[in-house]
């Protein structure tokens, strides 16, 4: 169970880092751990990077990255975190997935930060787990696992399973570590040093609340809203949206053109289309299932809306050739 108390110290983890990794997360993960070293004068914990083949890697940055070893040299009883970043689909070794199901098959504790948990679900090691994966990611990850629970909260930790959101979740996740394992006090120490107080809490949501998202708290707006990004796949009309907030389409336009200089209809198609980009890059839909899956009934009009929002179409957005030049259109 990850989160127990260690039957020896130093209480060791090894982190893969598979390329493009993102930077936040996976340093906001070894600070708590070198500085509840240091606050209680003892090796509580010690770490360990590592790639498939032991060469360095180049994160999602472009900083570049020296690691201890390939695979075969992670610690036999450390905790193993996957640390996923940008492009986490086109990264699903075989090697990694082979060896992370050894390492559950002899009972290791198996976690993920930020997309690396695509990574762990690929490998079948988030099955009948409670996972989370970062909010921008989680449309494609639905499409890729419908049958796993992931849940959006900040971190999860289910069992001898750990996954964080990213960014800075991961400082939360093993201040939560610490202070499960050796105490509140240190754990709080810990935060306090790196500015950080108090700790969240797993459940807390990873996004802005929708007001600080939209800089605009006008109730009916909100839910309107609200109601948009619940119906990406089937969108209501205006005057739907209108009528359920009991207000005119007249209304609802003002509304919108006040607070978000756009119309309702334009912000709706914008939020798809933003849907659409990330099950493009975080997905291997079809172009035809992602425009289903967005409210596009029509292939060749989501590709011109997408085409004039984003500036090129979504068969150029994954760098695929076009040899039918009807698919550009």
């Amino acid at each position: 169970m990850f989160g127990e108390k260690p039957q020896e110290l130093p209480h060791r983890v090894a982190f893969i880092l598979v390329p493009e990794f993102t930077l936040m997360p996976f340093t906001s993960a070894i600070e708590p751990l070198r500085l509840a070293n240091r606050q209680s004068n003892v090796k509580l914990y010690e770490w360990s990077t590592h790639t498939v083949d032991g060469n360095e890697i180049i994160s999602s940055s472009g900083l570049v990255s020296k690691v201890d070893s390939n695979l075969e040299g992670i610690h036999p009883r450390a905790d193993v975190i996957v640390c996923g970043g940008t492009n986490v689909h086109k990264y699903v070794f075989k090697p990694i997935v082979n060896w992370l199901r050894t390492a559950s098959r002899r009972g290791a504790n198996i976690g993920a930060m930020c997309t690396g948990s695509h990574i762990l679900a690929a490998a079948g090691l988030l099955d009948d787990y409670r996972c989370t994966i970062h909010w921008n990611n989680i449309p494609g990850f639905v499409e890729n696992f419908p049958e796993i629970n992931v849940t959006g909260h900040l971190f999860d930790i289910d069992r001898d399973r750990f996954t964080c959101a990213g960014g800075t979740s991961s400082l939360d996740m093993m201040l939560t570590l610490v202070g499960s394992q050796h105490g509140q006090d240190l754990a709080a120490s810990v935060a306090e040093s790196i500015l950080h107080s108090p700790i969240r809490h797993f459940s807390e949501s990873q996004r802005m609340s929708l007001p600080a998202r939209i800089g605009a708290r006008h109730p009916k707006l909100v839910k309107i809203i609200e109601q948009m990004e619940q119906n990406l796949e089937e969108p209501y009309s205006p005057s739907f949206l209108a009528k359920q907030a009991g207000l005119s389409a007249r209304q609802l336009e003002r509304l919108f053109r006040r607070y978000l200089d756009r119309s309702p209809k334009r912000y709706y198609l914008e939020m798809r289309l933003k849907k659409a980009r990330s099950l493009l890059l975080q997905t291997d839909m079809s172009v035809i299932n992602v425009a289903l899956a967005c409210g596009f009934s029509s292939p060749s009009h989501f590709s011109k809306c997408y085409r004039a929002f984003y500036g090129r179409t979504p068969y150029r957005e994954r760098g695929v050739p076009v040899l039918d030049a009807s698919k550009e259109k």
